[in-house]
């Protein structure tokens, strides 16, 4: 069976419902030749149950790759999730991001040997997203209402959306006003040649706690191997879901990203292979 063109990542742990609406969106891709593989951080028995049958109600495939509950390990799930893919070309959500449905077709039209194509997000508001998440994503879900709501929420109760990142431009368009630039990486939305991720062995498994320097490690030892990310302004839309911040003033991952920049390390040893 020939493998597919590019692999879809999902980052999730236990909100079966969001990844179900996830799901629905990733059903409304334009782009079709994609395998999806669930980095599962350790769900309940339960959770578990649900995404087998999951898994058989879509006609693309779906894989699901977990592990035991012992804390946050979303670096180590997402290294499991790395070597089981079978796309040479690798695309990374979390379980909370729905996607327009130009989304795989953009990323893997812009994709670059040697480089990251990384893209922002809608932070849609909880009523939003509650309002949202409650039925079924359709094609139209993303159209006119979505965009006055936030609209709403943006202006008048001067909520932080983002909703800028919503903002399609026709190709030729962005070839004309839009200057390629490199940015950060977000962990919700970046994609990448498999290839140039195993040079430098993936993320860095030490990092044990969400919210700061577990992508930016990632970028940073890219970097030193000139691969750079860079933004993709209006294209790759998604809507990020509601949810609580995390605290990102968090020390050992301080500590551990320092100690990667002071060392300049690139091919970590805490990686893919360890």
């Amino acid at each position: 069976m020939k493998s597919p063109s590019v692999t879809l990542i999902i980052s999730f742990y236990n909100k079966i419902g969001l990844l179900q609406r996830v799901l629905e969106s990733v059903s409304l891709q334009t782009f079709r030749d994609f395998e999806v593989i669930i980095a599962d951080d350790g769900s309940t028995q339960d959770v578990v149950e649900k995404i087998n049958h999951l898994r058989s109600t879509y006609r693309f495939p779906i894989h699901h790759v977990w592990h035991e509950d012992k804390g946050w390990r979303k670096n180590q799930i997402l290294n499991k999730a790395i070597k089981a893919s079978k796309g040479e070309y690798l695309v990374f959500i979390d379980g909370d991001c729905l996607l327009e449905r130009h989304f795989l077709e953009e990323h893997f039209s812009q994709r670059s040997l040697g480089e990251v194509v990384t893209g922002r997000r809608v932070l849609l508001p909880l009523a939003i997203t509650e309002r949202l998440i409650a039925n079924k994503i359709e094609a139209d879900s993303f159209g006119i209402s979505l965009f006055f709501s936030l609209l709403y929420h943006t202006l008048i109760k001067h909520q932080r959306t983002q909703m800028e990142q919503m903002i399609r431009l026709p190709k030729w368009i962005r070839r004309w006003f839009i200057k390629e630039r490199r940015r950060y990486i977000l962990g919700c939305n970046f994609s990448l040649h498999k290839s140039d991720l195993l040079l430098v062995n993936g993320f860095d498994e030490r990092f044990a706690y969400p919210g700061y320097g577990e992508d930016i490690d990632l970028e940073f030892r890219l970097a030193r191997c000139g691969i750079y990310a860079m933004s993709r302004k209006c294209q790759l839309v998604q809507f990020h879901c509601f949810h609580k911040h995390f605290d990102t003033n968090y020390a050992p991952n301080k500590a551990l990203l320092q100690e990667n920049n002071d060392k300049q390390v690139t091919y970590t040893p805490y990686g893919i292979e360890s």
